[in-house]
């Protein structure tokens, strides 16, 4: 992807999970006037598969929460069908799909509780 990640950083808040000073993943997020938005979640190779990626998401539903939404959106890929697959599993609703910057992209969005 074609991002300026000095500029999405500065937009946005950047969370780190680490363990014994190793990077293991992270989440980035903002709020925009479309909802509060998890932008990029990444997690290091070695640990995939150990619930990184669904601790971030989890924190990152947390902190849509506290800043008092009442929703979390997203958007991935659709070539990422794994991406898709958990998305789903863990009640994400797909809400639109679009042809942005050279890609497919599906727009999610799960409803949060309080």
């Amino acid at each position: 992807m074609l991002v300026d990640y000095r500029q999405a950083i500065a937009d946005s808040d950047v969370y780190v999970a680490v363990r014994d000073a190793a990077i293991l993943g992270m989440v980035v997020l903002s709020a925009r006037d479309a909802g509060f938005m998890l932008n990029n979640l990444a997690v290091a190779p070695d640990w995939q598969g150990h619930g990184i990626g669904r601790a971030l998401i989890d924190f990152a539903e947390n902190q849509a929460r506290v800043h008092g939404h009442d929703r979390i959106l997203l958007y991935t890929n659709e070539k990422m069908t794994e991406n898709l697959a958990l998305y789903r599993r863990l009640g994400y609703i797909e809400i639109a799909r679009r042809h942005e910057q050279g890609y497919r992209r599906i727009y999610m969005q799960k409803p949060l509780r309080a």
